[in-house]
């Protein structure tokens, strides 16, 4: 498969790792300087990718995202921060007639996560002698706080149980991939559900899935929808 690359760092680099030992060609890997408000998101410069990778920085992935939206490419993002737009990138995929997955965590883990912390919210429902926490810690260069995935995990549990406020403690410090967690804390005990990455190849093994899984597919979808949902 024919994969363009928007992003460099750290996760851009695992990707590329990822994506070549399955066999993949990286077509081309446009970065920050190349690519200002997604100008370098053309056709020629995409190289005839089968589906692109996103994975920059909040502020740009609207641009990059709507602009790739507008050429009905299948497009694949883990960025974080902008879902407070997320209705006018799902209208501009709607439009272009392409494919958009947008997750804030491709690790399997965490999305086992979710559905525990789940079960735990419906099982604690109403106890207000158990005060619940959202934890996360990632690295000191992560920008956003509280993290995509805590905030995932903080509206499924609103789901749940709408009347806690579920707060969420974040940390940034040195280089940790990812570490989130509910924690419920009562009077005589304390519950938690903890999952912690050791390695960011797991982000990177779970977005080369899903970038195998997009194309062919239209509209928007999340990790979940190639893990077959969630309960």
């Amino acid at each position: 498969m024919r994969i363009a690359l928007v992003g460099g760092g750290r996760m851009g680099r695992a990707v590329r790792g990822v994506a070549e030992a399955r066999g993949h060609e990286i077509v081309v890997e446009l970065t920050g300087p190349d690519n200002a408000g997604g100008r370098a998101l053309t056709p020629e410069r995409l190289g005839g990718a089968e589906v692109v990778m996103e994975f920059t920085r909040p502020e740009a992935a609207v641009p990059n995202l709507t602009r790739l939206a507008g050429l009905g490419v299948a497009t694949v993002t883990g960025t974080t921060g902008w879902y407070d737009r997320l209705a006018e990138v799902e209208a501009a995929v709607r439009a272009g007639g392409g494919a958009l997955l947008y997750a804030p965590n491709f690790s399997l883990g965490a999305r086992l996560l979710e559905r525990a912390a789940r079960e735990l919210a419906r099982a604690l429902r109403g106890r207000e002698d158990f005060d619940p926490l959202l934890v996360e810690r990632h690295h000191r260069e992560k920008r956003d706080a509280p993290s995509g995935t805590a905030l995932a995990l903080q509206d499924a549990l609103r789901s749940v149980d709408p009347d806690r406020a579920w707060p969420v403690a974040s940390e940034r410090v040195g280089w940790v991939p990812g570490t989130h967690g509910i924690r419920f804390e009562g009077r005589l005990e304390s519950l938690e559900v903890l999952h912690t990455v050791r390695d960011r190849a797991v982000f990177a093994e779970g977005a080369v899935l899903a970038a195998e899984w997009l194309p062919g597919r239209r509209g928007l979808f999340t990790f979940d929808d190639l893990l077959g949902g969630t309960p």
